[in-house]
């Protein structure tokens, strides 16, 4: 994995994977969510593996092709083969895969995102401006969008200026600095912090856990504070154990007893985008967990001190 201060950092445009409208779960009232490319983490359970890689490729989508070939025809050299009744594509081919996109009769063939500038995002964006003048606004999610770098915060600011309500969805798996300047431009901080042993997280997520207890201590004691909303994903003998749940309430208690925080049930339906970008989901069919064991989570929370505990 690069280094933090390596991460790329984009001015000009970003890839965005996909723009969620009328979304109601993503912050405070109707909102319209932004979903960036790329993420430092590797959780085995990630709800958008489209959103992983910083670089825009080519998906399948087999219930559209016809098998016409027409891709195999028109491809060059190292683009692709065709195996199995369907084309795979060499994602280290140094070009892009416009002819095979053009040249699909069905639209089996598509970019997994697209690049926008920020005046055409921003332009996206005002398209619902209707519905943010009560409590609406836009959320940018992921992947991880600190790793759009300063793109991100230019944008925060043009939003800003058109008095839109900005919330964030990340891990804080970036640079500090970075954090510091988005943090004035933002109404609602969601900070993902999935686990709390720093072996386990990075056995789950191939990142440790280090980064983002420095990072949310540093939020939790700024004047951000009470923007933040720390968030945990119940994953089934993963995340979701007691000792976790306690030891994430018990850390944030100790520094902001009013910090909100909520847990989010496990959500089984991810595992079918793998395919599309040719990955294969590693967990077992798990059931998302029942009121009653959600209840039993949110006892031991509540045992810590922790005042605001969000439930579904």
């Amino acid at each position: 994995m690069k280094s933090l201060n390596e991460q790329p950092m984009i001015t000009s445009s970003a890839l965005v994977f996909d723009i969620k409208r009328f979304a109601v779960h993503d912050g405070s009232g109707l909102r319209t969510t932004v979903f960036f490319k790329g993420c430092p983490l590797r959780c085995k359970w990630c709800q958008n593996p489209e959103g992983l890689s910083p670089k825009q490729r080519p998906i399948y989508f087999e219930n559209s092709c016809i098998h016409c070939h027409r891709c195999e025809q028109v491809a060059y050299d190292n683009q692709m083969t065709y195996q199995n009744n369907r084309p795979y594509f060499n994602l280290n081919y140094q070009g892009d895969f416009d002819n095979l996109i053009y040249y699909c009769p069905s639209n089996a063939i598509r970019y997994d995102s697209q690049p926008y500038t920020i005046d055409k995002l921003l332009q996206t964006i005002k398209q619902d401006e209707i519905f943010f003048k009560q409590v609406g606004g836009v959320t940018f999610s992921g992947g991880e969008p600190f790793m759009q770098g300063q793109y991100l915060i230019e944008l925060l600011k043009r939003c800003k200026q058109e008095n839109i309500n900005t919330a964030i969805e990340t891990t804080l798996v970036a640079p500090l600095e970075l954090i510091k300047q988005a943090l004035p431009y933002l109404d609602i901080i969601y900070v993902d912090f999935k686990e709390f042993d720093e072996i386990k997280h990075k056995n789950f997520t191939q990142v440790s856990s280090k980064i983002i207890k420095e990072h949310i201590q540093y939020i939790l004691q700024s004047k951000s504070k009470d923007k933040v909303i720390i968030r945990t994903p119940l994953i089934p003998s993963m995340t979701a154990t007691d000792d976790n749940i306690q030891s994430i309430a018990r850390f944030i208690h100790d520094i902001y007893p009013e910090v909100k925080y909520e847990l989010l049930n496990y959500n089984p339906l991810a595992s079918a985008k793998y395919p599309l970008v040719d990955l294969e989901y590693e967990l077992p069919q798990y059931q998302k967990f029942s009121p009653q064991q959600m209840q039993h989570f949110y006892d031991i929370v509540q045992q810590t001190g922790l005042k605001n505990l969000i439930k579904e």
